[in-house]
């Protein structure tokens, strides 16, 4: 994986004096030399004042506990300088209350000594401060005595983050060589940033790191290196890709193809009875036109032209498991973020994380399909400025219906989750009297827990695909965001609507619309009163 840190720097206290003589700057005519001096004497001031600012006050306080507060640990002033000096730069900045409730987005970059295996231990820790990771990174390390360096990208506030930096220093001196905090910057709580345009999905590739093979001792391909130099080889064309751009061709290998051959046979016997209509009559179409077969792993770019033809739906390559924000977002644009590598052969069966067969043989049909996709827009539509809280309660929606939801077809119920209809294990699963099933009810179902390592215990039914549609669209009406949005599909940009001016412009779109379906149905009509007459 890859990630940009051309912009991230280290954390630096600001500069509070001009580059003047009075102020102490060496000399009269500005020189790059000077510069630096001067800033590196302005800093190494800044820094003195700050640790004697800290060393008053002993020790780092918790705001909001139990009793109003309660003490940390008091740092070291030789081992902890760095913590200190981010601690007191941002009491300056950050009002008192701030610090629990501003999100910063950091980047810790870890230097281990020793491989990745404490790497899960690691990241424990973050997550026990409620560190959010956004992203992760690791190359070979730069410095002799380190085989590995890590970055990680997280979102928290203040507290979490000096609390669980001051845990990795003191993690374990035998595996961890340095700890460096990077660039902090404050995100806006009550507007996230979206995108605008189209275009704009090229900075919405942040990768969640549960399943990745790297990491995750249970993935099935942890042991194999070879399959996981495969896999990132595939999943680095994410990273180069930007959107109109041509989604690069890959050759599968012959074991590959078997896999996927394998699968699709499987699936191919169970879908008459287990898929729902709108999924077969596409998967039909899809083989009627050459581009799926069991003989081969279908293209990213001929599907894309499909899907466009039919839904006005896209592909674009993504790396691995997205945030839910990241990837709902580019359902907004209809565009569905999907992966080229396949899971892994000896878990033919399922796949604890997005693969192409997850992605071409689950999502893909339905997505070609208009109403389907109309909905899955409405999904993405509704995550564009939500709340953390909207967004997980979305997702949680997402993975009940359009990943793992059944529905009722002629009193028959079937499957339309991509999930379910991409694994013929769990497919079989969720028709049998195994799992509980509940009727679907979005404001039910946003809260329900759910688990993601093996198949689902609890399904939810809808009475038929256009009652989900229904109630889904009621429940993301009462949701409450600051502000509406319009999506242009000729621009395929998106618009806040918050200016008289921007709604009357809207007014008439739809006025004009309103105008030629009158007239078309003026038209038919005219024409069967004339068949009538005849």
């Amino acid at each position: 994986m890859a990630t940009d840190t051309k912009n991230a720097k280290p954390l630096r206290m600001v500069v509070k004096k001009s580059y003047s003589v009075e102020n102490g700057y060496a000399a009269k005519n500005r020189s790059l030399i000077d510069d630096a001096k001067f800033e590196s004497q302005v800093n190494q001031e800044n820094q003195d004042r700050i640790i004697q600012q800290h060393h008053r006050r002993n020790s780092l306080r918790r705001p909001g506990s139990a009793g109003g507060a309660s003490d940390l640990e008091p740092l070291d002033e030789a081992e902890d300088k760095d913590l200190i000096l981010a601690t007191e730069w941002c009491n300056e900045h950050l009002d008192p209350g701030e610090k629990d409730t501003v999100i910063l987005s950091s980047t810790f970059m870890i230097s281990l000594r020793t491989g990745l295996e404490v790497l899960p231990n690691i990241l424990r820790i973050l997550q026990r401060h409620d560190i959010r990771m956004v992203h992760i990174e690791s190359r070979a390390g730069k410095k002799k005595g380190r085989q590995f360096d890590v970055l990680i990208n997280v979102q928290c506030n203040l507290t979490s983050l000096l609390a669980g930096a001051k845990e990795l220093k003191h993690f374990d001196s035998d595996a961890v060589a340095e700890l460096i905090i990077l660039s902090e910057q404050q995100i806006s709580i009550n507007d996230p940033w979206f995108p605008r345009k189209i275009a704009d999905l090229d900075n919405c590739n942040h990768l969640m790191t549960m399943f990745e093979p790297d990491l995750d001792h249970d993935h099935p391909g942890w042991s194999d290196a070879a399959y996981r130099a495969r896999r990132k080889k595939i999943a680095d064309v994410a990273f180069t890709y930007h959107f109109g751009d041509t989604i690069p061709y890959v050759e599968y290998a012959p074991e590959e193809t078997e896999t996927w051959g394998l699968i699709y046979r499987q699936l191919r016997e169970l879908l008459p009875s287990c898929a729902c209509r709108a999924h077969q009559d596409v998967f039909a179409l899809l083989e009627r036109e050459g581009i799926y077969s069991d003989k081969f792993i279908p293209q990213l770019e001929d599907v894309s032209r499909f899907m466009k033809s039919r839904s006005g739906f896209i592909l674009r390559p993504a790396a691995g498991l997205l945030t839910a924000r990241d990837f709902l977002a580019s359902l907004a644009f209809r565009v569905f973020q999907c992966t080229q590598y396949i899971r892994h052969a000896s878990k033919p069966q399922h796949s604890p994380e997005p693969d192409c067969v997850h992605e071409l043989l689950g999502h893909v049909p339905l997505l070609a399909d208009p109403a389907f996709a109309q909905l899955s827009q409405e999904i993405g539509l509704a995550s564009i400025g939500a709340s953390d809280d909207d967004i997980t309660k979305l997702a949680t929606l997402y993975w009940f219906t359009v990943e793992f939801g059944l529905c009722k077809e002629n009193e028959t119920i079937k499957a339309y989750g991509a999930g379910l209809l991409s694994s013929f294990g769990e497919l079989q699963h969720a028709l049998s009297d195994v799992p509980e099933r509940r009727k679907f009810d979005p404001y039910v179902t946003a809260v329900q827990p759910y688990q993601d390592q093996t198949y689902q215990d609890v399904y939810f039914v809808a009475d038929s695909f256009d009652d989900a549609k229904q109630k889904f669209r009621m429940y993301t009406a009462s949701m409450k965001r600051p502000y509406a949005i319009h999506y242009d599909p000729y621009s395929q940009s998106i618009e806040v609507l918050d200016t008289s001016e921007k709604l009357l412009l809207r007014f008439q779109d739809v006025k004009t619309d309103v105008d030629h379906m009158y007239s078309a149905m003026n038209i038919l009509s005219n024409m069967n009163a004339k068949t009538t007459a005849a």
